[in-house]
């Protein structure tokens, strides 16, 4: 099983279900051989200090450690969880490896260091691109003049505006948890990811004028991009959406409600479990890079060592060898997003081939690739009723 784990206040035992049930279908419809998973922690991180949350992290892989491994239950960042800012996947390996051993593939979407991949940071961010583009071209268009408007400046959110800014997309309003910002000749978003990461926010941003958050929702643009939290349109503003498409780069942002309405005004809506799917697919990449390095190492050292007494030992040896050979194996990140754009391509085209054979929309062509897949796995194996 594969999913993430969510730092955040709201989160609550259906909200992890539901989203696991999510990350099945995502992971088919993606064609990943993965069931879903999810996990996480009711927190307001700007509440803990590091140390507290390393702490807070390290308790939680105590109580959970039984539950997961290489083989049954893959852990991967989420909201609150990168890792390239509060190294959380590194500590869950770290203090899972002291219960099991050196077990680098328990997590993906660690550090480059401790056998992440490259590209995985902007994996997400990067398939949420790659789908934009699949869809496009459908309609015979491309990234390049169109206007976006993105919510949630975060890690997707910067990394979707970033490489739209440089396929030659106009961005013109961006968000984030301290405000917005939209200006209708496009933003410079280099510009503004530096402006944030010296300032911490978007207020102010000399290369546009605030706006108010909640109106970047139903400001005109072609291409309107939701990265934040789900349910963020809904019956009460759907009616007002002015974008054309909408491309569900986080989990659920849009209610049946607002669907319905969406699709009668003739919104074309990318479904999460194919638009938002680049981060499990790269964690895919991640694991199996990491499962090749073990077995490798591991032949490395019936080859050269007798079965030693001293334990510990062997478990620190074998740790060296994986850290010392790991670099060769991985894969550069050219390669990395090459098999990305591969995967996005193939799932979009499964998807359509689904809506023209059952006449039906997006998000119902890909739950339908969804449960179709699990139900064939279902019955090869002999479950069924």
């Amino acid at each position: 099983m594969k999913g993430g784990i969510r730092y955040h206040p709201e989160v609550n035992p259906d909200e992890v279900n539901a989203l696991a049930q999510l990350m099945t279908w995502k992971s088919v419809v993606a064609d990943i051989p993965y069931g879903g998973a999810k996990g996480g922690i009711g927190c307001t991180l700007r509440d803990l200090s590091t140390s507290e949350l390393e702490r807070l992290t390290r308790v939680f892989t105590q109580k959970i450690h039984d539950l997961i491994g290489t083989h049954t239950d893959v852990l991967a960042p989420d909201m609150g969880t990168n890792s390239q800012v509060i190294l959380t996947m590194a500590w869950i390996l770290d203090e899972y490896s002291k219960f099991h051993g050196h077990s680098p593939a328990v997590v993906t979407g660690k550090p480059i260091d401790l056998g992440g991949s490259l590209g995985r940071e902007a994996a997400t961010g990067r398939g949420v691109v790659f789908a934009t583009e699949a869809l496009l071209a459908e309609y015979g268009k491309s990234i390049e003049g169109l206007t976006f408007e993105i919510q949630r400046f975060g890690n997707v959110g910067s990394w979707v505006a970033k490489i739209f800014h440089e396929k030659s997309g106009k961005v013109i309003a961006l968000s984030n948890i301290t405000g917005a910002v939209k200006n209708p000749n496009g933003i410079d978003i280099p510009a503004l990811i530096q402006f944030k990461e010296s300032t911490g926010s978007l207020y102010n941003f000399p290369g546009g004028e605030s706006m108010n958050p909640n109106e970047l929702l139903v400001h005109e643009c072609d291409v309107l991009v939701p990265c934040a939290l789900g349910g963020v349109l809904n019956k009460e503003n759907a009616t007002h959406v002015k974008a054309k498409y909408i491309i569900e780069a986080t989990n659920h942002p849009t209610d049946p409600e607002a669907d319905e309405i969406l699709s009668k005004k003739g919104v074309i809506i990318l479904p999460d479990i194919y638009a938002n799917a680049g981060g499990v697919i790269v964690s895919y990449f991640e694991w199996v890079q990491v499962i090749i390095i073990t077995v490798c190492v591991v032949v490395q050292f019936l080859m050269k060592y007798c079965p030693p007494e001293d334990q510990v030992e062997t478990q620190a040896m074998f740790q060296i060898s994986f850290m010392q050979n790991i670099q060769g194996f991985m894969w550069e990140e050219e390669q990395v997003n090459k098999e990305l754009k591969k995967y996005m391509t193939k799932a979009f085209k499964n998807i359509k081939s689904m809506c023209q054979t059952h006449e039906c929309n997006l998000w119902m062509g890909a739950f339908t690739l969804g449960l179709n897949q699990v139900a064939r796995a279902t019955l090869l194996r002999g479950w069924e009723a």
